[in-house]
């Protein structure tokens, strides 16, 4: 778990600043660098994307008052 501090908060403050003066094509470059960094990581990520999506769906059926998935 991440800590919350002083020097965090002004990491993301300064980040979200300059996120706003970004254009498209600059952010979908950044979102594209990171995604294959998370994946030079670690390699399997979003393999398992549909049982990631399963406990919100469980709590969206709960809420919309469906049924439980077979």
């Amino acid at each position: 778990m991440v800590r919350s501090t002083a020097e965090l908060d002004r990491l993301e403050a300064t980040l979200a600043r300059e996120a706003e003066s970004l254009d498209y094509g600059e952010a979908l470059r950044r979102y594209a660098a990171l995604w294959a960094y998370a994946r030079a990581l670690r390699p399997s990520i979003g393999d398992d994307w549909l049982d990631d999506l399963e406990p919100d769906l469980a709590v969206a059926r709960v809420l919309n008052g469906l049924p439980p998935a077979a």
